[in-house]
């Protein structure tokens, strides 16, 4: 594995290329790419990256490059913000854009299944259920080199986002989606997020097994540690490895770095925290994140109020089924939705998880049917009140926040919103 990391300075593009040529060194006469990205949700510095890796594979007899934007059920993006995504400029000549379509059967293939023992172990016996493994076919066709660039920073159903979570579930379809993010609820966000092992990595990385039995070309990886400043994101850390062994222990040492530089320790719990969401989050599917990100033991006081204030967000999903799947379940604790499940078996699972991540811990009387919630969450934006109360979450009127009612002992307003995890110090 090669790496550069500075976390105390920006690095510089001669620093990213020394690890970019070092670990593209032993490939020669690759033709034909595959180029594997995040989508618009997942702001690092891959348009620091691509123009420099560009220029390398044309060094070494590069034809044509595609890419595939790993965007699991977000929309699709379109060939300009891709462009900007990716850094291309008139210099840099793509051959073909992909967005991964998880509900697009022609688009996906079979290459195996998790045991469900597997499952069960890593759940505590909360699901017993083998998770079938359908992935983008292109990943399996004939090229000289794929190759993968993900940002890593804390995740609630990973740990880290980063390496092979642009597999499993990134280009994957409704099944390996639904039952991951399942998976991942049952164990928990403050059991998941800001771990670098934990039983959902142990799945993403049991299902990648299976993909790459199904490659038939070397599959590099480049994950990115980053902060972000004024809009800005800082490349601190680059991190490269080659085959399945090699992602892993790129991810490990990218999720170290982000352990250091995307984390926020506080004195003391919030009684009520405004996350302030920019545009790059376009609706409430990830915007959630705002109160994931605020989620670990004792970070928010019993009773506390999570704010999402984003006045340019009108929608939970841009995609219609899945907005009215929200809309029709609501938000709501573990307990409530497992009993919905039940009346309910073909309701999706992914969305039923980001029910439950959003709304964050609770309890169920199955007799009442009363829930208690250790905290409340606020949506501040485009929804109406209405449809706020409707779905179980609270309303604010964006116009009536205003950053300085929200200083003092238990009160943050957070400007980058939904980027950063918060946690007591120890």
């Amino acid at each position: 594995m090669l790496s550069v990391e500075n976390l105390n300075e920006k690095l510089t593009d001669d620093e990213l290329n020394e690890v970019i040529r070092g670990t593209l060194r032993g490939f020669r006469n690759v033709e034909k790419i595959l180029l594997l990205h995040s989508d618009y949700t997942r702001r690092d510095f891959s348009h620091r990256l691509v123009p420099l890796i560009y220029r390398e594979l044309k060094s070494r007899g590069m034809k044509e490059i595609r890419s595939l934007n790993a965007g699991g059920t977000h929309r699709k993006m379109k060939e300009d913000e891709i462009s900007l995504k990716l850094g291309i400029s008139s210099e840099i000549n793509f051959t073909k854009f992909y967005n991964h379509e998880y509900n697009d059967a022609d688009q996906l293939v079979t290459v195996g299944e998790i045991p469900a023992s597997f499952v069960a172990e890593r759940t505590k016996g909360d699901l017993w259920q083998s998770i079938p493994i359908t992935v983008n076919r292109l990943v399996t066709q004939d090229y000289d080199l794929i190759i993968v660039l993900s940002g890593t920073e804390p995740h609630e159903a990973a740990g880290y986002a980063g390496g092979l979570k642009a597999f499993f579930p990134g280009i994957a379809g409704p099944a390996v989606i639904d039952l991951f993010h399942w998976t991942a609820v049952l164990i928990g966000i403050p059991e998941i997020i800001g771990s670098v092992d934990n039983p959902a990595r142990d799945v993403i990385n049991e299902g990648s097994h299976y993909v790459f039995q199904k490659i038939k070309t070397p599959v590099v990886s480049f994950n990115m540690a980053f902060e972000e400043r004024n809009s800005d994101v800082i490349p601190k850390g680059l991190y490269a490895g080659i085959g399945i062994d090699g992602f892993i222990a790129a991810y490990k040492e990218a999720a170290k770095a982000s352990s250091k530089l995307n984390i926020v320790y506080i004195d003391q719990p919030l009684h009520v925290a405004v996350q302030v969401i920019d545009e790059n989050y376009d609706e409430i599917w990830t915007a959630g994140k705002g109160s994931y990100k605020l989620q670990r033991s004792g970070v928010m006081a019993n009773g506390g109020e999570i704010i999402i204030y984003a006045p340019h967000i009108n929608c939970f999903h841009s995609k219609p089924e899945i907005d009215t799947a929200l809309r029709q379940i609501g938000y709501h604790c573990k307990g409530y939705v497992q009993r919905y499940l039940r009346s309910n078996p073909a309701f999706s699972k992914n969305v039923a998880a980001h029910v439950i991540n959003v709304r964050g811990p609770g309890t169920y009387n199955s007799t009442t049917g009363k829930e208690e919630f250790a905290f409340g969450v606020t949506l501040a934006t485009g929804i109406s009140e209405d449809v706020c109360r409707a779905v179980g979450l609270g309303y604010k009127d964006p116009n009536s926040l205003h950053k300085e009612d929200f200083r003092g002992p238990g009160k943050l307003w957070i400007q980058n919103g939904a980027k950063y995890l918060y946690d007591i110090k120890k």
